[in-house]
């Protein structure tokens, strides 16, 4: 399987957890997609991440699926200009992010937290929420896409760091 960030720098490495799921393990149902019928309700998990780099200016978070069937991976949310001084964010705040803070649009076309949801019978699939720590504040607005985010970040991140949740349908 690979692994999505690869060849990209990432600067300083950052610690980041969650209370609603063990490192490699299983997401909880309600940060599954409700679309799928199975009890999700597209809740973003409780995230938490370690102090960063002086000079921080903000922060870039990501969720994305690099097992999704398709040569791009998949992205579920992505928010961009969070404040440098946040080093958490509780479970369900993908509804209410800090002030300046952005949301971009997800694979699924629209805005928010888009939980889990692997093509029934795909197997397990890995989700890997990312959180950047960046020297500058992204000139984007909402309707930028996760991956044009990514690519603003170059030569940007001062520290990286990632936690891996699963889950199969």
């Amino acid at each position: 399987m690979r692994d999505p960030y690869a060849g990209i720098d990432g600067g300083a490495e950052l610690s980041v957890t969650s209370e609603d799921f063990s490192e490699g393990g299983k997401l909880p149902l309600e940060s599954t997609a409700e679309f799928v019928g199975n009890g999700g309700k597209d809740v973003s998990p409780q995230l938490s991440w370690s102090e960063v780099p002086e000079g921080t200016k903000s922060i870039y978070l990501h969720v994305f699926d690099p097992d999704a069937p398709t040569p791009a991976g998949w992205w579920h949310w992505s928010v961009i200009n969070l404040p440098p001084d946040l080093r958490s964010l509780d479970r369900g705040a993908s509804a209410s992010l800090p002030d300046g803070a952005i949301t971009l649009r997800h694979d699924g076309g629209g805005h928010g937290y888009l939980g889990s949801a692997p093509p029934e019978g795909h197997g397990p699939h890995r989700y890997f929420f990312t959180v950047h720590a960046l020297d500058t504040v992204l000139d984007l607005d909402e309707d930028a896409t996760a991956t044009m985010a990514a690519f603003s970040t170059r030569g940007h991140v001062l520290a990286r760091g990632y936690t891996v949740g699963t889950w199969e349908n």
